[in-house]
């Protein structure tokens, strides 16, 4: 199945299909909480998933967004009407930062069918299409996580993929210098790590660039489906949806979950700044 559908596909899957579940997975670092948008004005059908309590764990030394435990990620997706056979279609605000670690999160614990929103709301919208503030109230799924479905890496895993393959550091070129770090204690990057920030991976209406486009970008970094891929950002998000992005140029890649977050939580780890 494609990663991704456009917003009249949607609209027609919608009207024709009775076994799709839209999650609307708003999110931004530095808030306002995304359930406020949703209230606002959401997909039809669309039900909210929070990324902070559903999409990630707690907190703490393995990062700001760990991986959710099976258990706590099938609750809550059994919650928002997830179904073993469900068609699931995951949108943020625009250009999938958020809805593309709904993706990855799917995938990892099992869910197949799955696609992303390409464009977010606002592609929607400016096909259109409506948005409605009712509330739908989900029939339970049966969906079970199971773990395993997307390959990860921990942070002894991405320091020997910097060696011995390719490492993509998602985050802003400044981050990745160590010029400024807004979340966490210390600044810079996981030596040997590459530089690919996630802005490059979408147009200015957010919607992915062609695969082949995609294909050249990563090429030019080293990444290629010949290569040991792996990704990182901050807490392990925006690099979902990096992988993402490079699963679209036919490269796969390994989610370092962590990220930058869980790296630096262990004094040991050594760390470069620069180029």
């Amino acid at each position: 199945m494609h990663p991704l559908i456009d917003a009249p596909t949607l609209a027609r899957t919608a009207r024709e299909t009775d076994d799709l579940v839209i999650l609307d997975v708003r999110w931004r670092l530095t808030g306002p909480p995304g359930i406020e948008s949703y209230r606002a004005g959401h997909l039809p059908g669309a039900v909210f998933v929070d990324l902070d309590r559903e999409l990630a764990g707690e907190p703490g030394p393995s990062g700001r967004h760990p991986l959710p435990s099976p258990e706590a990620f099938e609750e809550a997706m059994r919650g928002a009407g997830v179904r073993s056979d469900s068609m699931v279609v995951v949108y943020d605000d625009a250009d999938a930062t958020a809805a593309g670690r709904a993706w990855w999160c799917l995938r990892y614990f099992g869910h197949e069918r799955v696609r992303v929103l390409d464009g977010g709301l606002r592609a929607w919208t400016a096909a259109g299409l409506p948005l409605t503030d009712e509330e739908p109230s989900a029939a339970p799924g049966d969906f079970t996580a199971r773990p395993g479905g997307l390959p990860v890496l921990d942070a002894e895993g991405a320091a020997a993929l910097a060696k011995s393959g390719v490492l993509l550091d998602a985050r802003a070129p400044e981050r990745y210098r160590g010029e400024v770090e807004p979340m966490d204690p210390v600044a810079g990057h996981i030596p040997g790590a590459v530089n690919a920030p996630t802005w490059g991976n979408v147009g200015v209406d957010g919607r992915f660039l062609p695969g082949g486009v995609l294909r050249e970008r990563f090429a030019a970094l080293g990444a290629t489906d010949a290569a040991e891929v792996g990704v990182y950002c901050g807490s392990g998000v925006t690099a979902a949806h990096e992988v993402l992005a490079l699963t679209l140029a036919g490269v796969p890649a390994a989610l370092y979950v962590g990220s930058w977050s869980n790296w630096v939580a262990d004094s040991m780890n050594p760390v470069a700044t620069g180029f």
